[in-house]
Formats: C-alpha cells, sequence, structure tokens
C-alpha cells in the first residue's frame, strides 16, 4: 500500500496517517481534520477500502425491512427538512391511529420482512402510552417482528411530556418490545450549526444521552451524520469524534450513516448540494477515522445507484434495503431515486457487479441469506427492494 499511497501524494502529514493506518493505529481528531482539508479522493479511497476488506472481506450486507411513519406533522421546523408539515397545514400531511399503524403492520403478514422501522413527526398525541401500547401490539401480533424505532428528537419530547426521566422512559420502551434504534435526528451535534438548522430539538448531548442510557441497557442503535448544509469540515470531525467516544464508552452502536443534504422543497434551497467527489470522500474519511464502528451504511435511492456501487470502494459495506417503498423522507427533499424500488435480483446484481457478495442480514447482522451462489427462478417475484432513510 506505501507505494501506491506514494504515488497519489508527497504531503508527508497524509503518509503519516496513512502509515497508521496501515499499523492499525488509530488517527487522532487532527488526522481527521486535515484529511476533510487535504487529502485526495484516490488516497482516501485506499485506505477506506483497505479498511473494509479487513472487517468484511469482499461481503454487501442488506435487509428486508419496511418503513411505517406515523405522522409527517411535527411541531419542529427543522430548516432542512422537506418531509415535515406545521401543525397549521397538517391537512397536507397524515396522521396515523394505532389500529391504522396495526393494519400496515398486518399487511406485512405473508412477506419475508425481519424489521419494521418507524420514525415520524413529533406531536403530543404519539405519547408515551401511545408508542408502549403499539409495541406491545406489534409483538401480540408477530413476535419475531424486530421493532426499530424511534429517534432521541422523538423519545426527548416524550419522556419530557410524560414527566419521566430518560432513564426510565427507555426502560418502558425496552419493556414495551422496542428492540433497536435508528440513527436519526443525530443531525449535526455542534450547538453552532444545531441551533441554525434545528433549534428546539434534543441537543446533540441530550441525543448522545439517550443512546447511551439504551446501550446500557444492553440494546443497540445506529448513529446518522446530516452533511452538506451549512456546517464545516469541524464541525463534522466534532460530531464524528463525539460519536465515537460514546461508542469507546458503550460498544453499541452498529452502524454509521452519512446523509446527503438534498435541497428540495425546505428552507436550505439555496445552498448547493455536495458532489458526489464529496460524498465519496466523506463516506471514505468515516470508515477511516470510526474505528470502532463496525459498519458503515450508504442509501443507493439517496445518492444514485451508480454512487452507491462506487461507495463500495470506499468504506461502505452496508447499503440496506428493504421489500418496498414505504418511505418519502428522501424522495419529497429531490434524491437520485423519486421511486425507489428495484427487486432483490435486481440489488444483488447491483452488487455483483462491482465485485462484492450481497448477504441478506437481519438487524443484528445476523446473516439471513448468501447470494454470493445464489441462482434466481426466471418466474419467481421475490418482491422489491428499497432503503429507508435514517436506520
Amino acid at each position: 500500500m506505501n507505494a501506491l499511497i506514494k504515488s497519489i501524494t508527497k504531503d508527508v502529514t497524509l503518509l503519516d496517517i496513512a502509515s497508521k493506518v496501515e499499523a492499525k493505529d488509530r488517527i487522532s481528531d487532527e488526522d481527521c481534520q486535515y484529511l476533510f482539508d487535504h487529502a485526495p479522493l484516490g488516497y482516501l479511497g485506499i485506505l477506506a477500502d483497505k479498511i473494509r476488506k479487513e472487517r468484511h472481506g469482499d461481503k454487501v450486507y442488506f435487509n428486508r425491512n419496511f418503513h411505517l411513519e406515523p405522522t409527517n406533522v411535527c411541531l419542529y421546523t427543522c430548516t432542512f427538512c422537506s418531509y415535515s408539515r406545521l401543525i397549521k397545514k397538517r391537512s397536507e400531511g397524515w396522521e396515523y391511529s394505532l389500529d391504522e399503524m396495526m393494519d400496515i403492520i398486518k399487511g406485512y403478514d405473508e412477506k419475508p420482512v425481519t424489521e419494521v422501522h418507524i420514525v415520524g413527526g413529533v406531536l403530543p398525541q404519539y405519547d408515551l402510552a401511545f408508542y408502549s401500547d403499539f409495541f406491545k401490539a406489534i409483538k401480540k401480533h408477530r413476535p419475531d417482528l424486530h421493532i426499530k424505532a424511534l429517534t432521541p428528537v422523538e423519545y426527548h419530547y416524550i419522556f419530557k411530556k410524560a414527566k419521566v426521566s430518560y432513564q426510565e422512559g427507555m426502560e418502558r420502551m425496552l419493556e414495551s418490545g422496542l428492540d433497536s434504534m435508528p440513527g436519526g435526528g443525530a443531525e449535526i451535534f455542534h450547538p453552532e450549526v444545531r441551533d441554525e438548522i434545528a433549534g428546539g430539538k434534543c441537543s446533540g448531548d441530550e441525543w448522545l444521552e439517550i443512546h447511551r442510557i439504551w446501550h446500557k441497557l444492553g440494546k443497540r442503535s445506529n448513529a446518522t451524520m446530516l452533511y452538506g448544509h451549512v456546517e464545516h469540515f469541524h464541525h463534522r470531525v466534532d460530531h464524528l469524534k463525539k460519536l465515537r467516544d460514546l461508542q469507546d464508552e458503550t460498544k453499541g452502536f452498529q452502524t454509521f450513516i452519512p446523509l446527503k443534504f438534498r435541497n428540495k422543497g425546505n428552507q436550505l434551497s439555496h445552498i448547493e448540494e455536495s458532489t458526489n467527489v464529496e460524498d465519496l470522500r466523506n463516506y471514505a474519511i468515516s470508515r477511516i477515522y470510526l474505528d470502532n464502528f463496525d459498519h458503515i451504511k450508504a442509501y443507493w435511492p439517496m445518492i444514485g445507484r451508480a454512487t452507491a456501487q462506487i461507495s463500495l470502494q470506499f468504506g461502505v459495506n452496508d447499503i440496506d434495503g428493504t421489500i418496498d417503498d414505504t418511505t418519502k423522507i428522501y424522495s419529497m427533499a429531490g434524491s437520485e431515486e423519486q421511486n425507489p424500488s428495484l427487486s432483490t435480483k435486481d440489488l444483488v446484481d447491483l452488487v455483483k457487479k462491482v465485485g462484492k457478495i450481497p448477504i441478506e442480514r437481519d438487524t443484528l447482522y445476523n446473516v439471513v441469506q448468501d447470494y454470493s451462489d445464489f441462482t434466481f427462478p426466471e418466474t419467481e417475484k421475490i418482491g422489491y427492494i428499497s432503503l429507508p432513510t435514517s436506520n
């Protein structure tokens, strides 16, 4: 690797960082900042791909899940959001009852899904009792269905309204059947940015504390970072550092998912979106810095199928996957895939075309099906795969 790296750069600092990666030594926060500021794409790809191969070989993971979004009406007014509707415009949105949501759950009874992913807007009626009853109803109806549900943004509001502590609230969710937490609502932790784009929501420290409590209850979660809007590189480094520090403490995170800001239909529409090159740089730097995270995930509907394939050479080893196009969060924001659907065979082929091994997993990364030597019957209809937004 050293000869190849030296053919790309003569920068002494970059060569030193490459030596750390080669020796499996942790890079510093200053190193991470330097990568964002100075590292060329080819250099980053070599380092990130080396780490990916060492951890996972050529395996690329996806799962069969579906989204259930209780409402897109929300009390909060995040400037980056194209999905939510204010209460005064609630006629433009939806607000499902518990019975309506259970009807959606039951609609998947004959489908081989392993997970339901539940996130949505924040409204008073979706309170602690509501979600407790809902999770219990899901488990009673289909005990094997993994519930991955709600972000700290939702939990913070729910627990505050119920006048319970984070600890008590998360214990209540666990008792009700919650299996894991998605990574949404992280946005950017640094208050300089968070106050500007997501003022009024839980703080970055509160987001981290809710995940800390969940991890200490013995459960797992994911983490995200929304990038490419008003933040600077040092805000990204701060965000990644806080995730890496918490992971050192709890070891409860499974996957990190960088989320590309899309500028359609929101208050930040004037901001130019990040380029594909910057997207790939961000994936690679995340893989290099987050040495204590097992998985880095990309969503093909968000960045497009071709870029998603390329990302598998830049540290990414998971593209997630669902049997239905059941989420609108990114299509409403102008993502590359406005109707993101692929058959299981098409998704497997997408992975195989770049020399990788498609592995269907469950939420906790237990292998469900290795597709490396799988032959799809020509007449069999497998169902459709699309990707959620924040797991």
